[in-house]
């Protein structure tokens, strides 16, 4: 009975893990690597494991640092079961999809130029198809029921207050007379975030896997970042610039158009035209919308009353490329929600590129942005810019909003954290080096709690190494 590190261990994306019990092996989460300019080349090495030798996997969230190297793990021969929540369930299937038409996108345009220069053409890492077959295979379970997965594993997903769907995966795991239980975070959301419920408490625990994505970090409260919003929206329209806002489909862009019905007035956003130009932000919000036994009360409440909300009538869904190809004409009065959140491709990048030479730009980052990506240059502040391949000047005013996250700080970390029963050890993943080592310190020297940083590759006993 044991458990092996496998992702976001040295990183904050790619997490996977591996639990070994009763003769079964179970694969926690299998993302994509995304941020360093290796990514690329680490999500195609093999994995450190046989595919074929899984015998379930088990997927707290739909994020694609979480799901998105499902489709190279079937394409590799995994043809097992894939539980996930309900919610995750419907939107990994939009996820998946544009993460395949992403990958078949990003090759077509690499190999344009490779044929060009005569050098051998690059494969997708997967294509639609492989998509598709992963989505036969995917299981949906409701919030707090526990299910048995195989023989001495149950499982039970527990609201993560993250994104739609987001789950704690807590393990009961059985091993002749050793019984262990097992609590996985997934990414925990912050306390009091519009549209969807805190996270769930767990109270009992003989080891907790943790994210520390924000874990040396504090959020804005949510009044401070509602004002903060307003600033920035009320300086951009002195400015006479356009807004871009690089946001996730799934969680950040119904957040974001939340706050505009119900700041509406108060940011006059009768001056603008807002633009949600991201198909699968579309697609996801009517998930969104499919799930109203999901919601937190004040949302409950607000989706009964919808007629009551301010009416957005100034939004456009642009789902075609020729809708987001005419966003371009509008040189000021124009907020721009679009893919992909950390700038790693989809339409921000061609926005990006169109604006970011205007000083009187305005560029919006509400999300975690890994290092070396486009985002996180932005938030760097760098003068210039490589996008598709292009150096651009960067001269766009960028504001990072961090109460926006979907990610809770060290206070919401330590909140859920303070619903256990003791204090059983942690390993902490999911974030970058200075997020764990803060975290770690914080939870080793304020609360004497065990926390650990866990490394790749490694083997924790669950029977005699805790």
């Amino acid at each position: 009975m044991d458990i092996t590190f496998y992702g976001a261990t040295e990183s904050v994306t790619g997490s996977c893990h591996i639990v070994r019990c009763n003769g079964h092996t179970v694969l926690l989460d299998c993302g994509l690597i995304q941020g360093s300019r290796k990514a690329d080349k680490l999500n195609r090495e093999d994995f450190p494991f046989s595919a074929k030798d899984i015998d379930a996997v088990v997927l707290s969230h739909g994020h694609i640092d979480h799901s998105g190297r499902l489709p190279l793990l079937c394409k590799r021969g995994y043809r097992g079961e894939i539980h996930t929540q309900n919610a995750s369930a419907d939107l990994i299937d939009i996820l998946l999809k544009d993460s395949a038409r992403i990958q078949e996108y990003d090759s077509d345009w690499y190999n344009r130029k490779r044929r060009k220069d005569g050098e051998p053409l690059r494969e997708p890492l997967y294509r639609s198809q492989d998509a598709e077959r992963v989505l036969k295979q995917v299981r949906g379970h409701r919030y707090g029921e526990s299910f048995n997965l195989l023989p001495g594993i149950d499982i039970r997903f527990l609201d993560a207050g993250h994104i739609l769907g987001s789950a704690i995966v807590e393990l009961q795991l059985q091993e002749g007379e050793h019984k262990r239980v097992v609590v996985f975070s997934g990414d925990i959301g912050q306390y009091d975030t519009p549209i969807i419920n805190d996270p769930s408490s767990v109270a009992q625990a003989d080891m907790i896997i943790m994210e520390s994505t924000y874990g040396n970090r504090h959020h804005r409260d949510r009044q401070s970042t509602i004002d903060e919003l307003g600033e920035i929206i009320e300086k951009a329209h002195s400015d006479g610039g356009n807004i871009l806002i690089p946001a996730f489909a799934i969680g950040r862009s119904q957040e974001l158009l939340y706050h505009m019905g119900m700041q509406y007035e108060a940011w006059q956003l009768d001056n603008w035209q807002v633009f949600l130009d991201s198909p699968m932000a579309i697609e996801a919000s009517r998930v969104y919308w499919d799930y109203p036994q999901l919601y937190d009360n004040e949302t409950t409440r607000l989706r009964k009353g919808i007629l009551d909300m301010p009416r957005l009538s100034n939004l456009n869904f642009s789902r075609s490329v020729e809708d987001s190809k005419a966003i371009a004409n509008y040189k000021h009065g124009a907020i721009v929600i679009a893919g992909s959140g950390m700038c790693t491709g989809g339409r921000i990048m061609h926005h990006l590129r169109n604006h970011i030479p205007n000083p009187r730009t305005h560029v919006i980052i509400c999300g975690y942005q890994s290092p070396g990506t486009l985002g996180g240059r932005l938030v760097n502040g760098e003068e210039e810019v490589k996008i598709h391949g292009k150096w651009v000047e960067n001269r766009a005013q960028t504001h990072t909003v961090g109460g926006l996250s979907a990610h809770g700080d060290q206070a919401d970390l330590m909140r859920w954290l303070n619903g256990f029963n003791g204090k059983p050890p942690i390993y902490l993943v999911h974030g970058n080096t200075g997020a764990k080592t803060g975290l770690r310190d914080h939870l080793r020297h304020e609360h004497d709690w065990p926390a650990s940083i866990a490394q790749d590759a490694q083997v924790v006993d669950l029977i005699s190494g805790l």
